[in-house]
């Protein structure tokens, strides 16, 4: 039995003090998570109906592939830029 893939759905609501710092930092960590081990989608695109409001998209292999996802953006400077801005997100597991 394949283990399911790991779907993140959702969006982050940048204050408009933030989105200049956020949008300059978006890049490097689009690029780096694609490039994980495991990484099989990833986009975060602004939503064009709400200001500072961008939807994200993820798709992982499995929960260990995404598990070192969360730990590798926990640790970035991403985090650094968006720290204490809420996330409104969906985690499911979805059939290989």
């Amino acid at each position: 039995m394949t283990a399911p893939q790991i779907r993140l759905t959702g969006h982050i609501d940048v204050p408009t003090d933030r989105q200049s710092a956020v949008a300059t930092a978006l890049p490097a960590h689009i690029a780096l998570t694609r490039a994980e081990p495991g990484c099989l989608a990833f986009d975060v695109t602004p939503d064009p109906n709400t200001e500072g409001r961008y939807q994200v998209a993820e798709l992982f292999t499995d929960r260990a592939a995404f598990d070192a996802h969360q730990a590798r953006a926990a640790a970035s400077d991403w985090a650094k830029v968006t720290a204490g801005i809420p996330r409104h997100y969906q985690i499911t597991e979805v059939p290989a």
